[in-house]
């Protein structure tokens, strides 16, 4: 563990949205504003609370509204284009993950147009261990970021995925300098959002928690937010989803968000997620969906590896009466807990009900992929195994 850093400032509150705003005319005397998100989200109005309170403070706007649900290179790069001809001093990215990850991407292209986005982009396993300097972010413009999902944690992570169409996959960025200078969790913002979607992005709340708690490179950092995030996750994401009127539960939903990606910032997710990008850049798989499809699989492939994990987690996340003894009655509690979840939004064992969200092709290879995945493993093991005996 080399660095752990956040925003400096997280407005968390029902109804907080203008009262955070004010301060970028009171505080911080911004003069212009870029307003990036997608077509939906601002022909629905969720943006118009943000520009009506930008024209109360004199704040000069522009909005780019054409992030796709899987966001291109392309569209990043028509993105900065808008931006560096407008000259904001502030980027405000609304939406979930796909908004937050293209405008964190216009953002580097707009302050260093002279950076290469593939060189940025180097693959590594340690992001903390890449040799490419990343440049220097904020000089132009301050970055705020605000969720209308719980969610990606796209606001507080490091990262930035993109697809590129034309090799059928999904490319990122991963840098410290690309974290959200400012955060708002205002569940105003998501209280309208439908059902699917709000399925979908807590679920991948959820493989974010409970895979930083079980990985490899959990740590002290990591420990405190996954854990927690779980424990909220578990215990308010169905009535979340499920209740349009259950504020409590959805603010509790967007803090749980926000601690799964302080989790992947200090430690990293694991095989759900490892899994899931190729599977959302080649059959074009919603995000979340493919979490779904892949978490209670690997999760209980995985459950020798990380027994202990689990058990932890049930001693601080189950809160009806507490009849598992044993590690491994804790274990499978856990993982039939996750099973459950997952069927209750609308992702269960139904083979028909998961081939029509993401078609037969996109299953049949989520199904291949978690095969060759323990195929892998076990051979690694074995491989270990023989090593340790000679």
């Amino acid at each position: 563990m080399l660095w752990f850093r956040v925003p400096e400032k997280v407005y968390i509150k029902k109804g907080c949205l203008p009262v955070a705003l004010d301060e970028l005319k009171t505080v911080m005397g911004k003069r212009r504003a870029f307003l990036v998100t997608d077509s939906f989200l601002y022909k629905n109005g969720f943006a118009k609370p943000i520009t009506d309170k930008l024209d109360e403070m004199g704040i000069a706007h522009a909005c780019f509204f054409n992030v796709e649900p899987d966001p291109t290179l392309a569209c990043a790069k028509e993105g900065a284009q808008q931006m560096r001809a407008f000259e904001p001093d502030v980027i405000i990215a609304l939406g979930g993950g796909s908004a937050m990850d293209a405008a964190k991407i216009m953002w580097v292209m707009y302050e260093h147009p002279e950076a290469d986005f593939m060189d940025m982009a180097m693959r590594f396993v340690d992001i903390r261990k890449r040799v490419y300097t990343f440049p220097k972010m904020g000089e132009k413009a301050y970055f705020v970021a605000i969720p209308t999902t719980a969610g990606t944690g796209a606001e507080v992570t490091p990262n930035a995925i993109v697809a590129v169409p034309e090799k059928e996959l999904k490319v990122g960025i991963v840098n410290e300098n690309m974290i959200a200078d400012y955060v708002i969790l205002d569940a105003r913002m998501i209280k309208n959002l439908p059902r699917k979607i709000a399925a979908a992005t807590g679920v991948d709340a959820l493989a974010h928690c409970i895979e930083c708690f079980t990985s490899n490179k959990a740590n002290p950092f990591s420990d405190l937010y996954a854990l927690e995030g779980l424990d909220l996750i578990l215990n308010n994401i169905e009535k979340a989803c499920d209740d349009p009127e259950a504020m409590e539960e959805k603010n509790r939903m967007q803090i749980a968000a926000y601690y799964g990606g302080l989790a992947i910032t200090a430690s990293g997710t694991t095989a759900v997620h490892a899994l899931s990008y190729p599977l959302g850049g080649k059959y074009h798989i919603a995000h979340g969906v493919s979490n779904a499809i892949l978490l209670a699989p690997v999760m209980r492939f995985n459950e020798p590896a990380c027994r202990e994990r689990l058990a932890a987690a049930y001693d601080r996340c189950c809160h009806e009466e507490k009849t598992c003894t044993t590690v491994e009655e804790k274990t499978a509690w856990m993982i039939a807990r996750l099973e459950h979840i997952v069927k209750q939004l609308g992702y269960g064992d139904d083979p028909l009900n998961q081939r029509a969200s993401v078609g037969w092709k996109g299953m049949r290879a989520a199904e291949r992929l978690v095969e060759q995945y323990m195929v892998r493993i076990e051979s690694v093991s074995s491989y270990s195994a023989t090593a340790a005996a000679n």
